[in-house]
């Protein structure tokens, strides 16, 4: 397990340039994933100070939207430097906020700085259009893309730091400032993150960070300061944001999960296809990811084979301390994502959803303690189950039959999400017309790296709406103005 004496940051709440050891919002125990015990208590925002965040982040938009879009880009490409200096260190704290493992965890800094990087390259890039001209239209006139304001970004848990990489870097980059409510179960690492961002020369009060519950989060959405809401996580909660953000007619873009299908043809090469499905499923981040393919659809020729190569790939996943180099797998994040895991896995056996072949309980001996949930993997789920339907968010893997390709399509559209899909076959023609008949906001086929920075992210139907990525992530954060001459001077 983790050195108790490892350094931890003390926690601030993050309000231009005070830092506070007290808010409004109480006090959370952050418990260790690992080993079930608390290891800081944590300063929370509530209503108070939000309020005192939006106004000091309106004080530095309308100096910060001012700065030269040259200059934007310098500060944003310091930052994506330190992240890189304190690699390290953002991986070991990730690792004790949420348990992953750092031979994940120590990656994250990456996928945070090359975000970063994009979107400081895109500052001086944001230009409008000419729609008129006098010669042959009678006036003259032209787009400004200009920035909201303030923007309320409520971050997820299962990656904080990417996840900042992701929705402050674009906000900021095209001139917002940002009131960032970091999940309470992710303390440490977005606390260096705050540090990093002053150390890069963002002036105060353009990044604030208010660590919190949900009622920081509902404060950040109601203020009228506050002109947008970025915000990643469950539709039971967006719904809430979303009926805050109809009172104020205030726009939101929301990634909100899903149940991802991986559809494996008899074709695809099953050597890499199945250790890669195991990993990406129920490996990385023991199943807490919102795109992870954790449906495994597989055509009927080769599914006896795939199940039994599954269950074997899930059994070599190794689960334990996060900070041992030989650990793959780590701990889901606290007791109540156990009891809800357990729960589904329960419900799944008793109601006869499909088999369970390998996994299903919690770890017991010197892991009894920490939050640990072993591999498992389900065959011959029935489609229309919960199993196969709603988000487990954690490590449950089922696999389905199908015998046609119209088949595969039909059940991997079946639910209301519509995130993302993944493809595994040698035909790069049938990955295109499949593709296109797939209800996801992405398609990725053969090993494609998921979630870059160059590439709208986004889904459909139950996993919200709006893009993360790309200059569609650009977009979300800029509004255009028309501005037009007429003749009468």
């Amino acid at each position: 397990m983790p050195d108790p004496n490892d350094t931890l940051p003390n926690v601030k709440i993050r309000i231009g340039d005070r830092l506070l050891t007290k808010g409004s919002g109480g006090v959370y125990n952050h418990v260790n994933p690992a080993t079930g015990k608390v290891q800081a208590t944590i300063p929370l925002a509530g209503q108070k100070e939000v309020d005192e965040a939006a106004t000091v982040a309106q004080e530095a938009f309308e100096e910060w939207s001012r700065w030269k879009p040259a200059d934007r880009c310098e500060v944003l490409f310091k930052l994506s430097s330190l992240l890189e200096e304190n690699a390290y260190e953002l991986g070991r704290l990730t690792a004790r906020d949420v348990g992953s493992a750092m031979s994940l965890a120590s990656r994250g800094w990456s996928q945070a700085k090359a975000w970063n990087s994009y979107y400081a390259g895109w500052a001086d890039k944001i230009d409008g259009q000419v729609t008129k001209s006098f010669n042959r239209d009678g006036e003259f006139s032209y787009t400004q893309l200009e920035p909201y304001g303030v923007v309320g970004i409520i971050n997820t848990w299962n990656g904080p730091v990417i996840g900042m990489g992701m929705k402050v870097s674009p906000a900021i980059a095209a001139g917002n400032t940002v009131l960032v409510k970091p999940s309470e179960l992710t303390p440490f690492s977005t606390q260096l993150y705050g540090d990093l961002v002053v150390e890069a020369g963002i002036p105060p009060g353009v990044v604030n960070i208010l660590p919190g519950t949900g009622e920081a989060g509902e404060a950040i959405v109601k203020n009228r300061l506050v002109k947008k809401v970025s915000f990643t996580g469950g539709p039971t909660v967006a719904r809430k944001i979303l009926e805050s953000c109809a009172r104020l007619i205030k726009p939101a873009v929301l990634e909100l999960g899903g149940k991802s299908a991986n559809i494996v043809f008899a074709d695809a090469n099953l050597d890499v296809v199945c250790p890669w499905s195991v990993q990406f499923s129920i490996g990385l981040l023991s199943g807490q990811g919102c795109s992870l393919p954790t449906r495994m659809l597989v055509h009927e020729k080769v599914y006896d084979e795939v199940v039994e190569r599954v269950v074997n790939e899930a059994q070599k996943l190794v689960q334990g301390d996060p900070f041992d180099p030989a650990v793959t797998m780590g701990p889901v994040v606290n007791q109540a994502a156990v009891d809800r895991i357990l729960g589904i896995i329960e419900t799944a056996r008793k109601e006869g959803s499909g088999r369970l072949l390998t996994g299903g309980k919690r770890l017991g001996g010197e892991f009894a303690d920490g939050y640990y949930i072993e591999p498992t993997v389900f065959a011959d789920v029935d489609p229309a189950s919960s199993l196969a339907q709603e988000e487990i968010f954690g490590p449950v893997l089922a696999i389905t039959k199908f015998s046609s390709e119209d088949e595969a399509v039909s059940i991997a559209n079946s639910t209301e999400y519509g995130l993302a899909a993944w493809l595994q076959t040698a035909d790069a023609s049938r990955v295109h017309r499949v593709a296109e008949r797939l209800h996801a906001g992405s398609v990725w086929a053969n090993g494609a790296a998921p979630i870059q920075p160059n590439t709208p992210f986004g889904g459909v139907g139950l996993s919200g709406y709006g893009k993360e990525g790309g200059r569609a992530g650009l977009d979300e954060f800029v509004r255009a103005k028309t501005i037009a001459l007429g003749t009468f001077a």
